[in-house]
């Protein structure tokens, strides 16, 4: 288990996103999107179209970690699809930030 800053957000892009996307792609992402820096120390979490698989964007004060989940059977709960100038979800409580990523239907 990382543990992340207790300061530290979480931030959910609504919608799916291209799991293609590496680094520099989720980054520019989280600039031009979220409108977000991607080296503040928040993590950002983005989900695939299918819904099986998440990728978390952190920089922990050396640079950026880059880190992925699937599942096997199952998908990761997420919000609403929003239109995009309201995509941007902060989740706060990182108690509620774990259950979503653990939780499946």
């Amino acid at each position: 288990m990382i543990a992340f800053p207790s300061g530290a957000q979480v931030w959910l892009a609504t919608g799916h996103t291209d799991m293609r996307k590496g680094f520099d792609g989720l980054a520019l992402l989280v600039q031009e999107t979220l409108r977000r820096n991607p080296h503040n120390g928040h993590l950002f979490v983005f989900r695939g179209r299918r819904g099986g698989l998440i990728k978390c964007l952190w920089h922990d004060g050396q640079g950026l970690c880059l880190f992925t989940k699937r599942l096997e059977r199952g998908r990761f709960v997420w919000p609403s699809t929003l239109p995009r100038e309201d995509a941007d979800r902060s989740v706060t409580d990182h108690a509620r930030a774990a259950w979503i990523f653990a939780r499946r239907n």
